[in-house]
């Protein structure tokens, strides 16, 4: 769940890569979702099993949308680059909830995950706000994400085969996986209208995630 103002991006010339002005950009808003409480006590030990297994059925209806918009939009000059079915995670996530004993048909999403999920759908049609959640959502699971398998191996006893959603065994390096990711999203045919649309909506991708963590703690 990987410090400038908020309007750094909004100055009169385009950064100097994308990746590098979604870093500035998100942040703040990154931090902000990274320290918030329920993910301090998550990864400090201080919940449990169940925590975890209640923030991971929430994900799953975020994944369910965002995997779903991407196999629309695969073909798209600006959103097709992105997408790649080594980072597909809906059937891993569907197989850890199965083996922690949970149906995602009988769960509903909270009001902010369906506030979130409503937001990826809305880019259906709009495939530079569909890549700043795309690189909020896979960025984060290929970095954070594997200290976030640890810990709950660590502090909650979960297992391997209920952890599978942050294990990427069709990328060989993880680093080089991101670094040419990054790469990817410097070459997309994007001017500088379309760079702060896409910077705007990274940054907003970030606020779902901490209303989502908010709604958990709550």
């Amino acid at each position: 769940m990987t410090t400038a103002s908020d309007d750094d991006h909004r100055s009169e010339t385009a950064p100097v890569s994308l990746s590098a002005g979604l870093r500035t950009a998100t942040a703040v808003a990154h931090e902000r979702a990274e320290r918030a409480d329920f993910v301090d006590d998550l990864m400090s030990g201080r919940l449990d099993a169940a925590d975890y297994l209640r923030m991971a059925v929430q994900l799953y209806f975020v994944y369910r949308a965002l995997e779903s918009v991407g196999d629309d939009l695969s073909g798209d000059e600006i959103a097709g680059p992105v997408v790649d079915e080594r980072l597909r995670r809906l059937p891993r996530l569907a197989a850890d909830l199965a083996v922690l004993g949970v149906d995602p048909a009988t769960v509903t999403p909270l009001p902010g995950v369906a506030a979130y999920v409503a937001a990826i759908e809305a880019t259906r049609t709009d495939p530079i706000r569909f890549v700043a959640h795309h690189y909020t959502r896979y960025l984060g699971d290929l970095s954070g994400g594997q200290v976030i398998r640890s810990r709950m191996k660590l502090h909650y006893g979960l297992t391997d085969d209920a952890l599978s959603f942050y294990v990427f065994d069709e990328i060989d390096k993880l680093k080089r996986y991101k670094d040419a990711y990054r790469d990817t999203l410097d070459t997309l045919p994007l001017d500088g209208v379309q760079v702060h649309r896409l910077l705007d909506e990274a940054v907003e991708a970030f606020g779902h995630n901490e209303r989502m963590f908010a709604e958990l703690a709550g």
